[in-house]
């Protein structure tokens, strides 16, 4: 099952704009590059400007370099396409089977949970005079941090403690984890959506 972490680090920042490339997009839905590709070319109506744009060599040169996940476009003669939120909620009426659907319940909620998670990030400050208010912001935003990590931390067997520290609010959450791969992947991601919502 896909889950929102998952997505999540999935989701880079282009042109202002936050985006999943289209080896990522295939990934997730469990297809092929060419598949989404396809897709796109065979309903182009579908979409048009701010939906889904093609990478330039020197963007596409900065992705590889700084996403690690990203290093199997190094070698690849095409371009990249980038999907914005919009495109890829076109995408997911076009790819209908049962993984392309939760796929896409799992790309809606990661989207909506770090945009709120960043709206309530840049209020707090504004909040100063009222505690209570302020209060209120910092309790959900460790809502909605607990709520992007709780799909990706099963529980296992030894305990460990990740701290999350994003601007004003402070996140911590104790997992029981067996691997220390698995603990050393997770504070990788941690640090990439605590990158992203800075």
């Amino acid at each position: 099952m896909t889950n929102i972490l998952e997505v999540e680090n999935k989701i880079i920042t282009l042109r202002e704009q936050q985006v999943i490339l289209d080896a990522d997009v295939a990934e997730l839905y469990g297809v092929e590059t060419r598949d989404i590709n396809k897709a796109v070319k065979n309903n182009p109506d579908k979409f048009p400007k701010g939906y889904i744009f093609i990478l330039e060599p020197k963007e596409k040169s900065e992705v590889v370099e700084n996403f690690h996940h990203l290093q199997k476009l190094r070698f690849s003669p095409q371009l990249p396409k980038a999907f914005t939120e919009k495109g890829l909620y076109m995408l997911a009426t076009i790819l209908k089977s049962p993984k392309a659907v939760e796929t896409t319940i799992a790309i809606v909620e990661a989207y909506a949970k770090l945009k709120e998670l960043s709206r309530v990030i840049i209020e707090v400050p504004q909040h100063e005079d009222d505690k209570d208010v302020q209060q209120s912001l910092l309790q959900r935003g460790g809502q909605l941090a607990a709520e992007l990590l709780s799909d990706a931390l099963p529980i296992r067997s030894s305990e460990t403690s990740l701290e999350l520290n994003l601007a004003m609010l402070k996140f911590k959450h104790t997992v029981k984890r067996e691997n220390d791969d698995e603990i050393r992947q997770l504070k990788e991601r941690l640090e990439e959506l605590e990158r992203k919502c800075l």
